[in-house]
């Protein structure tokens, strides 16, 4: 890892990592190279993992373990600073409908001045003053 993060994940770029998805590959790449997540979204992370019937302690514990968790991977604490940027997002970002997790991901990369990688599409058109890179390809239908 390099000596402090180079880019923020969202709770669907770990989650995709973690189980394997596709877009795993550059997150991976993104954690071999240093990465954030807000500890809103790692709380997503582990919930969206306990409804698929894990053990939050166990992961956590295993993914210190492997040396994710404390070393390619920094969970930053959401302080008083990073509510009131929360909050600002809101207020700029109101019609697209953000998640509190959402704004959480976003504001925290916008804080760091990283960019985020994320699988939400929709955060292309975002006018956050951040950086969005998405670990996924849109699915194209055929009609």
């Amino acid at each position: 890892m390099t000596e402090g993060p180079t880019s923020v994940l969202d709770a669907s770029a770990l989650l995709a990592f973690l189980r394997n998805e596709p877009g795993a590959a550059i997150v991976e790449q993104a954690l071999q190279a240093g990465a954030a997540i807000c500890a809103v979204n790692w709380a997503e992370v582990l919930t969206k993992l306990a409804d698929l019937g894990e053990d939050p302690v166990v992961i956590r514990q295993r993914l210190s373990d492997q040396g994710l968790l404390g070393g390619d991977l920094v969970v930053i604490p959401a302080g008083e600073e990073l509510a009131v940027e929360i909050a600002l997002l809101r207020l700029a970002t109101r019609i697209s409908g953000l998640s509190l997790g959402d704004r959480a991901c976003l504001s925290l990369a916008r804080l760091m001045n990283l960019p985020v990688l994320t699988t939400e599409h929709t955060w292309a058109s975002l006018k956050a003053g951040v950086e969005v890179r998405q670990i996924r390809t849109r699915k194209r239908h055929v009609k």
